[in-house]
């Protein structure tokens, strides 16, 4: 493997790449419990590890990158704690909007911001709106996001408008469910990347999954550095992607 971070690894083909990578970023509080710290500090370092992800997913050549950051669950942790990550992602945007901008990266935000704090909310929307031509990656960012809450809204959304008479109920189909979701203008992920040992999907992108890889590794989120991405690609360049189809072979 070559030593310089912004050099695709030897050893992996440029052209198996994943188009399109998903993060379940997990293991922050247990990382800063280990350390005798407080589980803020898991986060901050947490927020390090994905700008560094990032950066890395884009000099590689990989066109997208979502991130699982906060859930429709988490509003259930304590109250200082859910105030500090909302206090960090303002704080992150406004550092870090600039840089990105520069550096071509066009931002999306997933899940249902209106509960947001306002300032939040606004800062999310300016960050959308002035890198929303940039092309080096698209980062989205899922915050307040359930994959069942997104289907259930779209339900609703399909229901009104054959309800309204603008559809019949045999024009519903995938495509037209895949226009309502959060998603809409981006490709479905090739790879989910969960850390910190945990195996399941936890409500994230599961319409969006059905044909996804997943690497589950044992490292916890803020110590998932290049080397550990560079690990996974390894892994995924080995499956056979199918979708569910079988590959025939000619025979003589």
């Amino acid at each position: 493997m070559t030593n310089d971070k912004s050099q695709l690894p030897t050893d992996l083909n440029p052209q198996l790449l994943p188009h399109h990578i998903a993060v379940i970023m997990d293991g922050n509080g247990r990382w800063a419990t280990k350390r005798g710290l407080p589980r803020i500090a898991g986060h901050r370092q947490g927020a390090k590890t994905l700008k560094e992800l990032l950066r890395c997913c884009k000099h590689w050549g990989i066109r997208a990158l979502t991130a699982y950051a906060f859930s429709t669950e988490n509003w259930q942790r304590p109250v200082e704690e859910v105030n500090f990550l909302m206090l960090l992602f303002e704080r992150l945007l406004h550092r870090e909007l600039a840089q990105m901008h520069q550096e071509g990266v066009r931002i999306s935000f997933i899940g249902d911001l209106s509960v947001l704090p306002k300032s939040l909310q606004s800062q999310m929307q300016r960050s959308m709106a002035e890198t929303l031509n940039n092309q080096a990656i698209h980062f989205t960012v899922a915050v307040n996001y359930g994959s069942r809450n997104e289907i259930t809204k779209v339900c609703r959304q399909v229901a009104e408008l054959v309800e309204q008479g603008e559809l019949s109920a045999e024009q519903v189909n995938e495509s037209l469910i895949e226009k309502h979701l959060y998603t809409a203008d981006t490709p479905e992920p090739d790879l989910l990347i969960r850390t910190s040992g945990e195996m399941r999907l936890s409500n994230f992108l599961l319409w969006q999954m059905a044909y996804t890889e997943m690497y589950f590794t044992d490292i916890l989120w803020p110590d998932f550095d290049t080397e550990a991405l560079h690990q996974a690609l390894l892994s995924y360049q080995k499956r056979d992607r199918r979708f569910g189809q079988v590959k025939t072979s000619i025979s003589a």
